[in-house]
């Protein structure tokens, strides 16, 4: 912005809580507040806040245009950002809005020498951060995203209740049925130790001694009746369920039935998680219908992405002109590192950026775990990461591969092109 822009611009900080906003207006060359005043986190309070800044502007005839910052704490600044960037009263004024990341509002705080704490104070450093021109992201972007992201996020939570779950569930499985959730892979008598055979014989059966006690023709019987006949060597199933109950810890018949019924309860929880992530992907599948199919369609072109990895991914980037570069939109991720580096010392061991759009991070580095299996550039660049270090080997190769990933996505969603090896190439 030019600074004749500036100076003809009003600049408003707006420190969110659950029931109140603090507003605080200033000017490019103002060292105190213009006018600062508190209004109710609701629509009243909002259409006050809008008049109030209207008649501000109307009485000062040399500010054309307006400024509102306020930090992205959470979902309590959606309502009043998404009021202010579309009120009519406010739209003569060139409005923008800026949800603004709260770190950098904290870590600019720390520039003022024995700063106190409250409200006013908070939304007096937003509104300066913006005066001085430290806002580099784009103004609130509305609706257009936010009905697809909320659905993305919420598939996130219900991915993370259930891993929580199976989780904890597997310590009262452990505790009732020791062997069966410590066993190899090729010793294991269920594929899915979360399916609907395994869920029968860990409810079922109240003890591992009723496994041993059943003879093995009548073990086989139930196995075939609960697997649907699909099990390809029944009986070998049945001889691993009653080796695996020999060894297992008996327990006093106290602790059977609660072990049974918390088991059941986590297993109703799991089916019913598993059943809403289906609802919410068809959910997702629709809503992308209404954004832009030409990003939609460059993101699915990816082997091995998905709709909801697609739409996970569009969901937290918007419109990809939001960016000037694929470093922008890495930064924007978090996957970024800190330089570490004072005279002729310069750090080999870097940290990665805790700054960044959690979701967003989350949902590049689940895609590029399915994509290294269908692209082989990926899977190579994967192997040699991994091959570099001894120490947090995965986490570390899938994260740089998700940084070549993020240069993959901007080049394809800048320039509307479907996926095609030969760019993976050039990157």
């Amino acid at each position: 912005m030019k600074k004749a822009d500036l100076l003809s611009t009003l600049f408003v900080g707006i420190d969110i809580s659950s029931r109140e906003n603090v507003v605080v207006l200033l000017e490019f060359e103002s060292k105190k507040p213009l006018l600062s005043f508190a209004v109710s986190n609701n629509y009243p309070g909002a259409a006050i806040l809008a008049q109030k800044l209207a008649e501000f502007l109307s009485s000062h005839h040399e500010l054309s245009s307006i400024i509102i910052a306020l930090e992205s704490t959470s979902f309590y600044g959606i309502h009043i950002a998404n009021y202010l960037s579309s009120c009519q009263l406010l739209m003569p004024f060139n409005t923008a809005v800026y949800c603004v990341n709260p770190k950098m509002i904290a870590n600019y705080k720390k520039s003022f020498i024995d700063l106190g704490k409250n409200d006013y104070i908070d939304a007096f450093v937003i509104a300066d951060f913006a005066r001085v021109g430290r806002i580099t992201i784009k103004p609130w972007r509305g609706s257009q995203f936010l009905a697809l992201q909320r659905l993305t996020r919420h598939r996130l939570h219900l991915a993370k209740a259930l891993t929580r779950e199976k989780t904890y569930m597997l310590s009262n499985i452990f505790l009732k049925f020791s062997e069966f959730s410590m066993l190899e892979e090729e010793q294991q008598p269920f594929s899915d130790n979360f399916g609907a055979t395994a869920t029968s014989v860990l409810t079922d059966f109240l003890s591992t001694e009723e496994i041993i006690n059943m003879p093995i023709d009548a073990l086989i019987s139930y196995v075939c009746e609960k697997g649907h006949n699909r099990f390809s060597n029944p009986e070998n199933t049945a001889k691993l369920l009653k080796q695996a109950a020999r060894n297992s810890y008996r327990l006093d018949k106290c602790l059977y039935e609660p072990l049974t019924i918390a088991i059941a309860s986590s297993f109703n929880l799991i089916t019913t998680y598993t059943k809403e992530m289906k609802a919410v992907n068809a959910a997702i599948e629709k809503t992308l219908k209404g954004l832009n199919p030409n990003a939609y369609q460059s993101l699915l072109s990816i082997p091995g992405i998905g709709p909801v990895m697609s739409a996970g991914i569009l969901a937290e980037i918007g419109c990809i002109d939001a960016f000037k570069s694929q470093d922008a939109l890495a930064k924007y991720a978090g996957l970024v590192w800190r330089e570490n580096q004072s005279g002729q010392f310069k750090a080999d061991d870097t940290t990665l950026s805790k700054a960044g759009n959690a979701y967003l991070i989350y949902y590049l580095i689940e895609a590029v775990s399915h994509i290294k299996k269908h692209c082989n550039e990926f899977a190579v660049y994967y192997q040699k990461k991994f091959d570099e270090v001894k120490l947090h080997q995965h986490k570390r190769a899938l994260v740089l591969t998700a940084r070549k990933f993020v240069r993959l996505i901007f080049g394809l969603l800048a320039k509307n092109q479907l996926y095609s090896s030969s760019r993976v190439d050039q990157i």
